[in-house]
């Protein structure tokens, strides 16, 4: 940076220790005991010529019109002979200087001064040059008789910065006398004037207020609008529990309390607050809803988790198109709610969409406004930088392209620490692993940076704000793709019973038990299926807290059982599933006895465990000696065996392996003719229900797969997993198989349209059929 050169036109008198040096023609001085700093650089030599037609002094080496060199020149002195002197003296204060220049700060120490007196008319020319630490100050004057002459001669100032000669000036006016200042092949500016300009990024230089060439731009937290003009321009961003401030610091809320996110003097009307409540996990809170107060008339706006907007508790209907309400523009799409609102020459805006605010202050350039709240001052640092299993896959992407076209303008590390910080406490689920990328990306496309297509880069859907249209209760929240589930918080004593619902309620002659909805859902128990021992007596759902109350009465007694005990009167029931029409069902059996002891209800869910982890037969039939094995597994790759204490549920897929050792497998091929279940060990029991029917899948049962079959030594199939209706708690799987010459013979069945075709003609077996069985029980 340049160090400004200052010009005085007066005389100022000092005292103090003085030398001097008397020189005809041209002179080198040695000024180090009064050093002269001139444009940034400390000069300890002074070039002195008093006989080239003018009174140059230069800095690096005499003079030379073609060379540039830092120097002053000044009108001549009319003779062949001078004097110089160093001068210090003890520092005043204010000093004369200070008091004529008001940006000189600090006192002179010394000053070196070049003169020339006539004794025929008293005349005296002074070049002085003050030293006052990183400024100088540059005195010139003309004395005659005692009085001033006005200064008509010219003063140039030779300067060559980058090929060309550029001079900032700051003019100290006096009474008697004035300085004008010419820079001969360069060019001279006024403090505060422009020498280049850029609008369209509000940048270029100018001579600042000390007389050094500066470059200026928009500052820190400001962006350009074009043609040179300004903005204050800042985005807070809030994502599940972590806050990201305007500095792009990171902090996050630790519980389940309402915070001022900004607030600000320079918007007096206004503040910004967010409720945070946990969802999942007791020990993890996210941001719920965000509320905009009017603090002039009191009005409150709430942007809630489902895309309701609320004005003092009225919900509003809102679409695309902007509404004004209070001063406050409104709007809603697929993507969230937007609030807007203008005041004392700043404009807010407040996006939400039920996972991520983000707050948007803009306003004119110039002072950073001072912000209170987390969004202005969440300085607070994180305990520890910790990294979860996802990060590397997840949080860090933000790091790769597309993300890093938006890199110089908005730091991704405050949203990669965020991220991390977030899911090392939480799972990724309701689109969490998404949520953090797609919050950077929006505080990129606030400044006009589109990020193409990083969401199909990472797998993740379009915005879309997922909740809305659904409505939870204060204990629940909206989970994405899922609806209203419980916060942990208040499921957590029901779960820790392994309870659906609260006890029993009893009256006089009636009892009524209410569940909790959102604990179903998360059972899968569909609660319009549900019933009392009466079919026609279902639960009734509170639309405003999603509970479901079953009740009955000695008028609507809904199936109800009258018992005594000890003189007490018992009033009996249950709730339970619809009965099924068929012979199966997928359906969990869910059965809740309940009367009018306080007892917890519980649940009863049905499910199968197999009785043998692999059933093994060893076959012999002619010249073949084989072992044939049954086993299931949970995954599709077979790599899952279910084991005697793996529970299986119902409707859950379970996949059967039917695999031989000992078998040829260039010249027979395994073919599983057909699968049954029954109630019974005995294959032909009174119940029957087919899987597999000559080679294929019943067509009755979508479920049904066959995978592999008639191919290898080796079949498989799928199906998901049932119970006989009524009271029949055992599953019996049978298998029957042969075993196919593959020589000249196509040994896999053709199915195709619920009918079935084989190439039965060219098929020839080589043994009897053989018949497996697999059991299962609850």
């Amino acid at each position: 940076m340049l160090r400004p050169l200052l010009f005085l036109s007066a005389l100022i008198g000092l005292a103090g220790k003085r030398t001097h040096t008397d020189f005809n023609d041209s002179s080198v001085l040695n000024i180090s005991q009064c050093p002269i700093t001139f444009y940034g650089k400390k000069y300890e030599q002074l070039y002195v010529n008093i006989t080239s037609g003018n009174v140059t002094i230069c800095f690096n080496g005499f003079f030379n019109p073609q060379t540039g060199q830092d120097c002053i020149v000044a009108p001549p002195f009319n003779t062949t002979s001078a004097k110089a002197g160093i001068v210090s003296e003890a520092p005043v204060s204010p000093s004369p200087i200070q008091a004529n220049l008001s940006t000189i700060k600090t006192n002179e120490t010394c000053f070196v001064r070049v003169q020339h007196v006539t004794t025929v008319v008293v005349s005296v020319t002074d070049v002085i040059l003050f030293n006052i630490g990183t400024q100088a100050v540059l005195k010139y004057s003309t004395m005659q008789s005692g009085t001033f002459v006005s200064i008509f001669n010219i003063i140039q100032l030779n300067r060559t910065i980058k090929g060309y000669i550029v001079t900032c000036v700051i003019y100290g006016f006096l009474t008697r006398s004035y300085l004008i200042l010419h820079l001969s092949g360069g060019a001279l500016f006024r403090y505060d004037a422009v020498i280049t300009s850029y609008p369209e990024t509000c940048s270029g230089q100018m001579c600042d207020e000390t007389a050094v060439v500066r470059n200026f731009s928009c500052g820190p937290s400001e962006r350009c609008q074009g043609n040179n003009t300004c903005m204050f321009d800042s985005t807070c961003t809030v994502s599940g529990p972590a806050v990201i401030d305007i500095h792009g610091q990171v902090n996050s809320v630790q519980d389940r309390c309402a915070y001022t996110l900004m607030s600000t003097p320079s918007v007096p009307d206004l503040q910004v607050l967010a409720n945070f409540q946990e969802r999942r996990r007791k020990d993890v809170s996210f941001v719920d809803s965000v509320t905009l107060r009017l603090n002039t008339t009191g009005v409150r706006i709430d942007l809630k988790q489902d895309g309701r907007v609320q004005v003092d508790n009225t919900t509003l209907t809102l679409n695309s198109s902007v509404q004004l309400i209070h001063g406050v523009e409104l709007s809603k799409d697929q993507t969230g709610v937007i609030a807007k609102v203008s005041l004392s020459n700043y404009t807010t805006s407040v996006f939400f969409d039920g996972k991520t605010a983000q707050i948007r202050l803009k306003g004119p350039a110039g002072k950073v406004p001072s912000l209170q709240g987390l969004c202005g001052n969440s300085s607070s640092s994180l305990s520890e930088l910790r990294l979860s299993a996802y990060s590397a896959g997840g949080c860090n992407l933000l790091k790769a392209a597309p993300f890093t076209a938006c890199h110089s303008d908005i730091d991704p590390e405050p949203y990669i620490t965020a991220c991390n910080n977030t899911l090392c406490k939480y799972p990724v689920v309701d689109g969490l692993n998404c949520q953090f990328l797609e919050a950077y990306a929006r505080a990129c496309s606030l400044h006009n940076i589109t990020l193409e297509g990083w969401r199909s880069n990472v797998s993740c859907s379009p915005p879309q704000a997922f909740c809305q249209g659904k409505i939870c209760s204060a204990h629940e929240f909206c989970a994405e793709k899922t609806g209203c589930l419980c916060r942990a918080i208040f499921a957590s004593p029901y779960r820790s019973t392994d309870t659906l619902g609260d006890p029993t309620v009893c009256s006089q002659n009636s009892a009524s038990i209410t569940l909790v909805g959102c604990l179903l859902m998360e059972k899968g128990i569909d609660y319009s299926a549900l019933h009392l021992k009466d079919q026609n007596c279902t639960g009734q759902m509170d639309e405003l807290t999603n509970m479901v109350t079953f009740s009955f009465n000695s008028s609507r007694t809904c199936g109800m059982e009258v018992s005594t005990n000890n003189s007490q009167l018992i009033y009996k029931n249950a709730i339970m599933t619809q009965n099924s029409s068929g012979i199966i069902t997928r359906n969990s059996q869910f059965y809740i006895d309940f009367s009018c002891f306080y007892t917890q209800p519980g649940i009863k869910t049905m499910g199968f465990r197999i009785r043998q982890i692999s059933v093994i037969k060893q076959i012999v039939s002619g010249t073949w000696n084989y072992t044939l094995t049954m086993k299931a597994y949970t995954d599709a790759g077979r790599t899952k065996a279910v084991e005697s204490n793996t529970k299986i549920q119902l409707n859950q897929k379970i996949w059967v392996g039917l695999e031989t050792d000992g078998l040829d497998g260039n010249s027979v091929a395994v073919v599983t003719d057909s699968c049954w279940a029954t109630n019974q060990a005995l294959s032909n029991g009174s119940l029957r229900y087919d899987l597999i029917k000559k080679g294929c899948a019943n067509s009755a049962d979508q479920t049904v797969k066959v995978e592999r079959n008639g191919q290898g030594t080796s079949s498989y199939f799928s199906f998901n997993m049932f119970q006989f209706s009524g009271n029949s708690t055992d599953l019996y799987l049978h298998c029957k198989l042969d075993l196919c010459v593959t020589q000249n013979n196509t040994c896999n069945p053709v199915c195709s349209g619920g009918s079935r075709r084989r190439r039965s003609a060219r098929l020839t077996y080589v043994n009897a059929p053989t018949l497996i069985t697999m059991a299962w029980t609850d």
